[in-house]
């Protein structure tokens, strides 16, 4: 087999965060927040990329209200920074990166990674990329990592995996389908089946190979990106923004993985967390009955245990309460139940429709 191209991270960072308000607002994001180890979830993506991406091979994709502050928090040099006009949801943003790397490397790998996921395990994390790798570059496949699940989750999707993919790529997978959040007992009996992995939202493909896959799936985002494929590093902030204007707003699992059948999947048994929410942090800290985690602030007084605090140069007494969240920043207050956390995101909604800008 011919040498492996090079392999390139590009690492998605546009997502909202609505369900970890108030730490996460608009102007200071969920990837900049330091919730573990006194490291950013931005800077810990960018750490783990770099065990195997190739040398100045690691990118991110973000807004550009936020992309000075991931280029100081980051390191990274401007032009490994993609600035989107607007959002357009990950299908578009995947499309950007792609067109824009094929373009000086057309034989590029790449490596898509949220900004804002927590992998304690570095080292098997970069592992499983360099196996998926492989497999991408020698069966043009798109490789899903598909994390083994735990516990029956409803706040995640899901992959059923296949037949094997053959004695080429031992341990990988065809996908069968995929499956959006389900509900408690379609959970539960994926859960018992053995044949259902989480989605992590984390992909292996080669440049060349997503933007095939982009044109056979969703050529109305392969319209809006075909004028810019040959002069991509060239095209000007004009140019990109006419792109965008004309782009559908799609998550790359609706507009390709779900309709293409070059998706396989490597399945995981390393610690992943989405820290999706309160409650998925909490989980990771080790909150539990008679256990509570302070991530900031100086929690004097838990006679119960089971709870979060997020207080910021604050003393924080709890009496009688337990399985909370109790999140105080500077400007706003949040104190809820830990298993009613996915609900924050209506809560945000709901503020910026009143024009509750200042707290969003």
């Amino acid at each position: 087999m011919r040498a492996r191209p090079k392999l390139h991270a590009v690492i998605l960072a546009g997502g909202a965060g609505e369900r970890f308000w108030p730490a996460s607002r608009a102007a200071h994001p969920k990837p900049f927040l330091r919730v573990v180890d006194g490291v950013s979830l931005i800077g810990a993506t960018v750490a783990r990329a770099r065990r195997f991406a190739s040398r100045g091979c690691v990118w991110v994709v973000c807004g550009a209200e936020h992309a000075r502050a991931i280029r100081a928090e980051t390191g990274l040099p401007a032009s490994r920074v993609l600035v989107e006009p607007m959002r357009r949801n990950t299908a578009m943003a995947i499309g950007f990166a792609a067109a824009v790397i094929a373009a000086s490397d057309p034989q590029a790998l790449l490596a898509v990674l949220p900004a804002d996921h927590r992998i304690p395990d570095a080292r098997a994390f970069a592992a499983a990329i360099e196996r998926a790798a492989g497999a991408a570059h020698a069966a043009r496949a798109l490789i899903t990592l598909g994390v083994r699940p735990t516990r029956p989750d409803t706040g995640l999707g899901y992959i059923e995996r296949g037949a094997r993919a053959g004695s080429a790529h031992p341990g990988i997978y065809r996908v069968r389908r995929f499956v959006e959040k389900p509900d408690l007992r379609r959970a539960k009996r994926f859960l018992a089946s053995g044949k259902f992995l989480w989605n992590a939202g984390i992909f292996v493909w080669s440049a060349r190979v997503i933007l095939e896959e982009i044109e056979t799936c969703a050529p109305e985002l392969h319209a809006a990106l075909a004028p810019l494929r040959a002069g991509a590093r060239r095209a000007g902030a004009a140019a990109w923004r006419k792109a965008y204007l004309a782009a559908p707003s799609l998550p790359i699992d609706t507009a390709v993985m779900e309709r293409s059948g070059r998706v396989w999947t490597l399945p995981i048994d390393f610690r992943w967390s989405d820290v999706g929410t309160w409650a998925s942090l909490a989980d990771e800290l080790g909150v539990a009955p008679g256990s509570s985690r302070a991530v900031e602030g100086d929690l004097a007084w838990d006679d119960a245990g089971g709870n979060l605090v997020w207080a910021h140069g604050k003393v924080i007494a709890l009496l009688g309460v337990e399985g909370i969240a109790v999140i105080d920043t500077s400007d706003a207050l949040l104190v809820a139940r830990l298993d009613r956390a996915p609900q924050l995101r209506e809560i945000v909604r709901k503020l910026k429709a009143s024009g509750r800008s200042d707290v969003t």
